[in-house]
């Protein structure tokens, strides 16, 4: 997620762009203090670019194996243009958290590919991490970097899956990069 370039659709205008659009952010509720630097960066993300606090449905679940199923139930229900997933999933040395984190992010991709709504993760899974301040402290100031990450990827998808919607943009012939 770190690699977006300004795109076309979203500099044109950026608020008439999503204007209508409605987003929930669905986080684990395991580690809320790192957690929800996430949301919070993806809501003030969100805001500058010109989404209303209305325009944001904000759910906690109890953990990040619960993410999928809600986030699916929310795609179906057709009141939100995309939905974004944060959660922290730690080594608790009690179960591999590696398969919690590989069944949370291949259950997002199933709803995305599933109902054609957008579905972004911030579900990350660092390979160490120690509930002492100076990781706490780290993973925090990273939470916030990945939230607005997120949120700009979710705007940039948004504004894409608009444009090839309209008739305008489905009408145009594809061209190849260069041409």
């Amino acid at each position: 997620m770190n690699q977006l370039s300004p795109s076309p659709v979203l500099a044109a205008a950026p608020v008439a762009v999503h204007r209508g659009a409605r987003v929930a952010i669905i986080s684990a509720s395991w580690h809320p203090d790192i957690v929800h630097q996430a949301r919070d960066a993806a809501l003030a993300e969100f805001k500058r670019n010109g989404l209303s606090p209305a325009q944001i449905a904000l759910f906690d679940v109890p953990g990040a194996f619960e993410i999928p199923l809600l986030a699916r139930k929310l795609a179906r229900s057709g009141r939100y243009d995309a939905i974004v997933a944060c959660a922290l999933v730690v080594n608790s040395g009690i179960y591999r958290h590696e398969f919690v984190t590989a069944a949370v992010i291949d259950g997002l991709m199933r709803v995305q590919l599933d109902t054609e709504v957008p579905v972004m993760s911030a579900v990350l899974t660092p390979r160490d991490f120690h509930d002492h301040e100076e990781h706490v402290r780290f993973f925090r100031e990273h939470f916030v970097k990945k939230g607005t990450e997120v949120a700009q990827a979710c705007l940039q998808t948004m504004a894409y899956l608009r444009a090839l919607a309209s008739p305008t943009m489905a009408a145009a012939p594809a061209t190849a990069p260069g041409q």
